[in-house]
């Protein structure tokens, strides 16, 4: 199944958390391609750094909600401290699409509520596909 991650950091090293959570990503993922990093004034909550983004294209064998628990495991292998809701973090992994699965369940949305309210989940996306319009 093809799908789309977006990784962001805006806190210590940024560039190598993202770095590590790739590396931890290809243990379950085939990495096809990856956007340009990007830098992004944070969403939801100002006061705090600016992110580092990136989106990644991948396919995955599996479920959806296994892919989630596995995000959440590699986002706690790098470091990851849940503080604030769109807080400052080290690492965070979303699950943008899916294939051409629509899910919305209690644990996950796909595709991600805020795809197309968020420049550095588009730009960086159809940077890799073009053929992603809507």
């Amino acid at each position: 199944m093809k799908v789309y991650l977006a990784l962001g950091s805006n806190l210590g090293d940024r560039l190598g958390y993202i770095l590590k959570a790739l590396d931890l990503l290809s243990e379950f993922l085939y990495i096809e391609r990856l956007s340009t990093v990007y830098e992004s004034a944070p969403w939801g909550l100002t006061g705090q750094p600016p992110f580092l983004n990136l989106v990644v294209r991948a396919s995955y064998r599996g479920l959806p909600n296994e892919l989630l628990l596995k995000l959440l495991k590699v986002e706690k292998r790098v470091g990851r401290k849940r503080r604030t809701k769109w807080g400052p973090r080290e690492i965070d992994i979303d699950l943008l699409l899916f294939g051409n699965e629509v899910i919305n369940t209690k644990l996950l949305t796909v595709p991600h509520p805020y795809l197309k309210e968020r420049d550095f989940f588009l730009y960086p996306l159809l940077e890799i596909d073009k053929e992603l319009k809507d």
